[in-house]
């Protein structure tokens, strides 16, 4: 192979999900015949003591800072991976596009809607800068089949769609309350606003923005400890149910989406399935190399087929396809759509599924508002998707 093009990241924010971008990055030889490859180069933290373990195992690394904007150099990066707290999305992601710096970024792209809409505008007036959007698990291969099947209209018309992610990490009432429990820093929406995209990826793609939601929200734990113990209100939503009515090629179906921190026994379930008039398909991580799908004909006998997947990535992978595909792996390939749209272009990438969109964010974000008036009014909001 020749020379290939690196990228060199950034990344500001180093909790779980910074380190797992650097993780994922160092396992890059686990794919193959790329023409590019990432380099993390540069961090950034308010906390200088979590730079020691990106420097005790990336040699790249040229510049740690407390500062965000000591990141935004484009003679010191090539793109920037951003996972910080909501309410900070509107100012860095702004920040990191005005510098010119194509941007991964975390969910859901804005605090709310009017974030989004700065962090968008951004876009609007530098066009020329690239900007995505997290949401790892569509790129299981379980779910690019979902997706696959869609695209190609393999299921006839579309009876209804339910798809979900389910954790039970909020089920100890002792846990103690962290920023993602306040409303300050999480925003209003809750539990949807950290896990709507990875739901909602594969239904935007396909079209199916819903039309009308009707939220059933609920706040199950209304108070946590603190980190001196005292209890304190948890103001956020913990889990959500949005019954949606999509309209799409002439028809309308409903949709069903499932947002819960607290599911028990649910380690973290992202699961999706679709029914039409000629077929079904369903996958969950929850066993995360079969496939369940169903085709059938008028007057045959309907059931459903159990494929077994192995490791059958987007990108090839040095991985045996008997093996079983994981969490990192999805990370991984997600990394990998995100370059390769940056360096060729979405018409030039190497196979078609690309990173959730500025865009889709923007739908999100429309649902997510219908969805916190649907509980306030506790009826059927129809979604303004124009505003």
């Amino acid at each position: 192979m020749s020379a290939r093009r690196e990228i060199r990241f950034g990344i500001i924010g180093l909790g779980m999900m910074g380190r797992e971008f650097a993780s994922a990055v160092a396992r890059w030889c686990h794919l193959l015949d790329l023409d590019f490859v990432p380099r993390v180069t540069a961090v950034c933290s308010r906390t200088a003591s979590k730079f020691d373990w990106f420097t005790a195992n990336f040699d790249t690394i040229r510049l740690t800072a407390t500062d965000y904007r000591d990141l935004l150099d484009p003679a010191a990066v090539d793109a920037v991976y951003c996972a910080v707290p909501h309410d900070q999305h509107a100012d860095l992601y702004t920040d990191i596009i005005v510098a010119g710096i194509p941007l991964l970024g975390e969910k859901p792209f804005g605090l709310d809607a009017a974030a989004n809409a700065r962090i968008l505008a951004a876009l609007g007036q530098h066009p020329r800068v690239f900007a995505a959007c997290v949401s790892q698990f569509t790129f299981y291969p379980g779910a690019q089949r979902v997706m696959q099947a869609v695209q190609q209209e393999t299921l006839g018309r579309i009876i209804e769609v339910e798809a979900g992610f389910l954790h039970s990490s909020d089920l100890d009432p002792l846990k103690p309350i962290n920023w993602k429990r306040r409303i300050a820093t999480n925003g209003e929406y809750g539990c949807m606003g950290d896990l709507s995209m990875h739901v909602l990826h594969i239904p935007l793609r396909a079209g199916w923005a819903p039309r009308t939601v009707h939220a059933r929200l609920s706040n199950i734990m209304t108070e946590r400890p603190d980190d001196e113990g005292r209890m304190v209100p948890c103001e956020t939503w913990d889990n959500a149910i949005l019954d949606c009515t999509v309209e799409a090629g002439g028809d309308a179906f409903p949709m069903t989406l499932k947002l819960y921190r607290i599911a028990p026994g649910e380690m973290n379930t992202w699961y999706i399935r679709v029914l039409g008039t000629e077929g079904g398909i369903a996958f969950s991580t929850k066993t995360p190399r079969t496939l369940y799908r169903m085709a059938y004909a008028r007057g045959q006998e309907q059931s459903w087929q159990q494929i077994d997947l192995g490791y059958r990535s987007a990108y090839p992978a040095i991985t045996g396809p008997l093996f079983e595909f994981g969490m990192p792996d999805a990370l991984l390939q997600m990394i990998a759509a995100f370059g390769d749209e940056l360096v060729h272009g979405r018409a030039g990438m190497r196979q078609p599924f690309y990173c959730a969109t500025p865009e889709e964010t923007r739908q999100q974000h429309a649902l997510l508002s219908g969805a916190l008036r649907s509980q306030r009014e506790r009826g059927v909001v129809e979604l303004d998707y124009e505003r």
